[in-house]
């Protein structure tokens, strides 16, 4: 299964409208510099009292859908 890490820096109050649904899709970029776009539920598994802050791998199905999210160590 493919796999890309990213850089994810958002606050609380950002986390807030992807967890309310008022955005469906988090936009980022990779640690190579490519554009990443998954579906804003996805942060549900990470954030914390201070939004979500690091390195993270994305792990796609070959079919290119959104499948887990893990915190990487930094």
């Amino acid at each position: 299964m493919p796999t890309i890490d990213v850089v994810i820096e958002l606050s609380h109050d950002a986390c807030l409208a992807h967890y309310e649904g008022r955005v469906g899709q988090v936009h980022t970029y990779s640690l190579d510099g490519r554009k990443v776009i998954f579906p804003a539920e996805a942060l549900r598994r990470v954030v914390t009292r201070n939004g979500v802050h690091g390195y993270y791998r994305l792990t796609f199905s070959d079919a290119g859908r959104f499948l887990a999210i893990q915190r990487l160590a930094r």
